[in-house]
């Protein structure tokens, strides 16, 4: 199978690996060309309104019936679901990690799938969960699908290729990948191991922020989304499926692959993104706009203008603003934040941060720019500066999230984090009222 793709987001798609084999002006008829059979794949309710509603036809050589059998709950490690809570005896505070090894034993994707954080619930479709991912063996005769949600992937280490019910997708760093809740998919290596961050969306599914201002263009262009064009596998070989449903894995035995589809059309399907074609804006005066400009993606709420989650990089830019403390500033805020680091150095956080890291800070918990970023920051020349070379991102989300026990006996939690602001000064001085001296 061999990775091909269409471009746009949200775009209503065609496209089919033999001739003829989509019906033209119809969905469902009597016969479908090549003895396939017709199927819907339904990602919201029949009656969501226009913007919102999601649906692919699917033309396969079997209904996905056929590659369903008997389910049995299987161990599912260190993969978890929202509501966990975890007796972990850790306390609430800002939090960090260094980058996890890569395990020495040989483990597919959904055996890497360890979870760090979840918030809200999975069974009334609100929240999330954040995991980190390993891959050190490709999934032959797997497959997997996840009823709980969506999964964003966030590649960090190596390529990962995505065999999908749809086509073929392959990431490499500083790219993503989106798989919408219940499409069936394995995963290869392309250049050995491979570890990535994953966000599992409970609720609505991401979608472009809405620009207000900015208008129509910069930030993440519909045109750089590329969607999968058909490809499809007619094995007849024993095979297993993994489904993850109400927080549980199951494992059903079947006797073919199930990525049979010849032909699909609609809008709801996987899909890749280079998030090296953000298109940052930012402040060209003064002062630091807040991180919302950096959305990619969002996973709006019921609420509006709160997010159940929104998808935020840290890309390469210029800084430019004058008089202006460039950095983030230090804040408390009502949204939760997982953080990991792709490659590069982070400007807030330029030591302990590392490539493969990740940090958490909750809501309404403090944090900011460490010690030696707010020296730097506030007595360096204020001369334009291009950050290079880095990418960071963040999960963030309306709803507590609560570490794991994985997470918390992880031995990469740096226990001493909380030492990077001890260094931060009192300058307060009611004598003088301009910039202080130092």
């Amino acid at each position: 199978m061999e990775a091909r793709y269409m471009s746009g987001f949200g775009n209503s798609f065609e496209t089919e690996a033999l001739p003829d084999a989509l019906p033209i002006g119809r969905n469902s008829p009597q016969k479908c060309n090549y003895g396939l059979y017709a199927e819907q794949l339904s990602g919201s309710p029949f009656t969501a309104p226009q913007a919102t509603n999601q649906r692919s036809w699917l033309y396969r050589i079997r209904p996905a019936v056929k590659h369903s059998g008997r389910y049995r709950k299987v161990d599912k490690r260190h993969l978890r679901t929202a509501p966990c809570r975890e007796d972990t005896d850790t306390p609430i505070g800002q939090m960090r990690w260094s980058p996890v090894p890569m395990p020495d034993e040989k483990i597919s994707f959904v055996e890497g799938l360890c979870t760090v954080t979840t918030a809200g619930d999975a069974d009334t479709q609100v929240g999330m969960a954040a995991h980190l991912l390993f891959v050190t063996r490709a999934m032959q005769d797997e497959y997997f699908f996840n009823a709980d949600g969506e999964l964003l992937i966030v590649a960090q280490e190596n390529r990962l290729r995505f065999c999908t019910e749809f086509g073929v997708i392959e990431i490499e760093p500083g790219e993503i990948c989106i798989i919408p809740r219940g499409v069936i998919f394995r995963t290869e290596l392309i250049d050995g191991p491979a570890r990535a961050y994953v966000c599992e969306n409970y609720g609505g599914a991401f979608t472009l922020p809405d620009r207000g201002p900015i208008g129509a263009n910069c930030l993440a262009n519909p045109r750089d989304f590329l969607t999968p064009v058909a490809a499809y596998e007619d094995r007849e070989v024993p095979s297993k499926l993994y489904v993850k449903w109400g927080g549980e894995l199951y494992l059903s035995e079947i006797g073919q692959s199930p990525l049979d589809v010849v032909a699909w059309h609609g809008n709801y399907a996987p899909y890749k993104y280079d998030l090296r074609h953000f298109s940052p804006v930012g402040a060209i005066s003064f002062d630091h706009p807040d991180p919302s400009i950096f959305t990619v993606m969002t996973a709006p709420s019921e609420t509006p203008g709160t997010a159940n989650i929104d998808f935020v990089i840290f890309p390469e830019r210029w800084m430019v603003a004058e008089n202006t403390f460039r950095p983030p500033w230090y804040h408390r805020n009502i949204m939760s934040e997982f953080m990991g680091l792709i490659y590069g150095v982070y400007d807030a956080k330029p030591e302990g941060f590392t490539p493969g890291g990740f940090s958490l800070h909750n809501c309404m918990l403090p944090h900011g720019p460490d010690e030696q970023a707010f020296e730097s920051a506030s007595n360096g020349e204020l001369k334009p500066v291009k950050l290079t070379g880095t990418m960071a991102f963040m999960f963030e989300t309306r709803f507590p999230q609560r570490i794991t026990r994985y997470a918390a006996d992880l031995p990469e939690l740096q226990e001493n984090y909380i030492d990077c602001w001890d260094g931060l000064k009192k300058h307060f001085d009611p004598g003088r009222k301009d910039p202080w001296d130092r």
